[in-house]
């Protein structure tokens, strides 16, 4: 394999759809945190959060979010709080180069176990991380909107354990995407927002607890939206949003509906589900060489039979490790390999 290499240019079909909007009218927010925002309706229900722009070339969460505060969403049970994370990577987007706003120093969905927001380490996305804490403590239910940088059908992502269904009830009962990434054995290359303290994996939640909206016991989801620039994310991202509201009890289902068409156009309620996909997270390849290349191009959801070669990083090749190996998530083409960081995550489907 030649030692060299060069990466491709942006597809033609890359096109830039949304960019990113002044903030600057979020900032004192009104909970003590900046840019983030906590609504109690008084009557008694839930904690919820909905999250956005964990990283800063993900513009879907900032649609939603911003189409909900600008309309005047309020919950009708229990509380919400609407949050815009890594304001510092976003407002440094260039439209040149679209994809190295997502993060300044480290990647701030990789940050949040204990011992790390413990530590002395500083960066602009530690320091939001710490500052962000007290927002998720006494959530029940996490929704935090991402996207994808190719453009594949949208997916959730979440952490099953046994002793704590609550995520995976949570996707379903949401419904859409059907599409749904497991990761039962954790993220692998570090602690997402959603194995967070309440939300953590290894937490055990007794069944006959006497809270019915204890923190955590609601789950934890991301969710996919489609790829970072297209206006179509941002729909998908106010849908499921909503439809994480009504799910949670937040919202009732008239409400979610009526909400629906004003922010979308359409009842998103009113239309057929599909069956819930899932996959689960096998392995991750982390990049090991600025020379990563795959065998045959790759934009996500292709399948390879077992052994059959996915690619090589430098010298090392990367084989599937099973029959109907699912790839989620690749490193496009058009994108320098940079050693540390995920190149692709290696699934199976399940049931």
């Amino acid at each position: 394999m030649n030692s060299t290499s060069t990466v491709e240019p942006f597809p033609a079909d890359l096109v830039i759809e949304v960019v990113p909007r002044d903030l600057s009218a979020y900032r004192a927010g009104d909970c003590g945190i900046p840019y983030a925002f906590v609504f109690d309706s008084g009557v008694p229900g839930p904690r919820v959060a909905i999250n956005a722009l964990t990283h800063g070339n993900e513009f879907c969460g900032m649609v939603a979010v911003c189409a909900m505060l600008d309309a005047g969403l309020r919950p009708e049970r229990g509380s919400l709080s609407l949050s815009f994370a890594n304001v510092a990577a976003y407002e440094s987007f260039d439209i040149a180069a679209p994809f190295e706003s997502r993060q300044l120093v480290h990647n701030l969905n990789r940050i949040w176990s204990d011992a790390e927001l413990a530590g002395d380490q500083r960066s602009p996305e530690f320091d939001r991380a710490r500052e962000m804490r007290s927002l998720f403590d006494p959530a029940y239910a996490l929704l935090d909107i991402h996207s994808t940088s190719q453009a594949v059908p949208p997916f959730f992502v979440y952490s099953p354990s046994t002793g704590n269904a609550a995520s995976g009830a949570l996707a379903d009962g949401i419904g859409l995407p059907p599409v749904q990434l497991l990761m039962p054995g954790g993220m692998q290359t570090g602690t997402p927002l959603i194995e967070y303290g309440p939300f953590s994996p290894k937490r055990v939640r007794s069944a006959s607890s006497t809270e019915p909206f204890a923190p955590g016991a609601g789950g934890a989801v991301v969710v996919e939206c489609g790829q970072h620039f297209a206006a179509r994310a941002g729909v998908v991202a106010t849908q499921v949003s909503l439809a994480f509201l009504r799910q949670t009890g937040v919202l009732s289902d008239a409400s979610a509906s009526s909400w629906s068409i004003r922010l979308t156009g359409v009842d998103v309620f009113a239309e057929p589900r599909t069956p819930p996909r899932r996959y689960q997270l096998l392995s991750t390849h982390v990049i090991q060489t600025p020379h990563l290349r795959w065998a045959r191009p790759l934009q996500g959801m292709e399948v390879f039979a077992k052994d059959e070669l996915i690619g090589h990083d430098g010298e090392l090749e990367i084989r599937s490790p099973c029959d109907d190996c699912t790839i989620f998530m690749p490193l496009a083409s058009y994108r320098p390999a940079v050693p540390g960081r995920e190149g692709a995550y290696f699934t199976r489907p399940v049931a």
